[in-house]
């Protein structure tokens, strides 16, 4: 009887087999599509220098009024964007909040308002891009001003910790780069140009593809035209800095493109036109 009841138990009825066969074969379809759809994009990608999709959010996640009051003031980038880029800027900056760690040092309180731009400088530099949270940073942290690095043993106004899995700034020269919008020097622009750089080094999304792809067409244009080199060095456009090395030029140029892009089309269009693809920027203006 025991025997009897186990057989019995372990008989799969026809519509449990249906069942059964109906679930695994929607899943082998969803792997099909999925891998069809990442070959499609990349193709996509490689043609077109862009995703297929940058926004589609099933739900969008609303700013409080106290946020919306700080990107309407102090945050000209944003008035740039039209109604429905504005709440697509709206909803990244609030899943950047939500998910990023900020963090005080020196007895600073972190404010919303030092969210807030914190969180519109990454999301702007990332709104052409699908994938823009740069998962490189989990934490934020702020000092109220320049701030010991044990990394070099000096003071520092701004720094990237892959380790910490930190951005770390100083809340006074992050204002200071919005004070004045056209001297090509903005502490955010530049530390968040590092992060994303070094993202896309370590992930395989369509977004650090093109990153990847654009800079390197940009470095290979660089190495071969020697003429193009000596203009931008001479044209002092770019401070000096940009020239300690990869890392360091692709931060000043992003943080002049952001600034100054018509004087920078104006010089070097063929530059302009290679950070504008790795950026995907296709909006406000630019």
């Amino acid at each position: 009887m025991i025997l009897a009841l186990t057989q019995e138990s372990l008989t799969i009825s026809p519509g449990a087999r249906i069942a059964l066969l109906s679930i695994f074969f929607v899943g082998m379809a969803a792997v099909v599509l999925s891998r069809f759809y990442k070959f499609f994009e990349q193709q996509y990608a490689s043609k077109y220098k862009r995703p297929f999709f940058v926004h589609f959010y099933l739900t969008k996640k609303t700013l409080g009024k106290e946020e919306l009051g700080v990107l309407k003031r102090e945050f000209s980038f944003y008035r740039k964007l039209n109604t429905v880029e504005k709440r697509q800027f709206e909803h990244r900056i609030a899943r950047f909040i939500d998910t990023k760690h900020f963090v005080g040092r020196e007895h600073l309180v972190v404010t919303t308002e030092m969210k807030t731009l914190v969180a519109a400088t990454s999301v702007m530099l990332t709104f052409g891009f699908r994938d823009y949270q740069i998962d490189l940073v989990h934490k934020i942290i702020i000092y109220p001003g320049p701030f010991y690095s044990n990394a070099n043993e000096t003071y520092h106004k701004g720094e990237l910790n892959p380790r910490l899995n930190a951005l770390v700034i100083s809340w006074a020269d992050f204002l200071d780069g919005y004070d004045d919008e056209n001297d090509n020097i903005n502490l955010g622009i530049h530390e968040f140009t590092h992060a994303i750089h070094l993202n896309s080094l370590k992930n395989n999304d369509v977004s650090s593809i093109i990153f990847k792809t654009a800079f390197s067409e940009l470095t290979d244009m660089l190495s071969s035209d020697e003429k193009l080199r000596q203009q931008l060095i001479a044209s002092k456009y770019f401070r000096d800095y940009a020239f300690t090395n990869q890392f360091e030029f692709i931060a000043v140029i992003v943080e002049t493109f952001i600034e100054t892009p018509e004087e920078f089309k104006r010089q070097f269009p063929r530059l302009y036109l290679k950070t504008k693809a790795m950026l995907n920027f296709d909006f406000a203006g630019y």
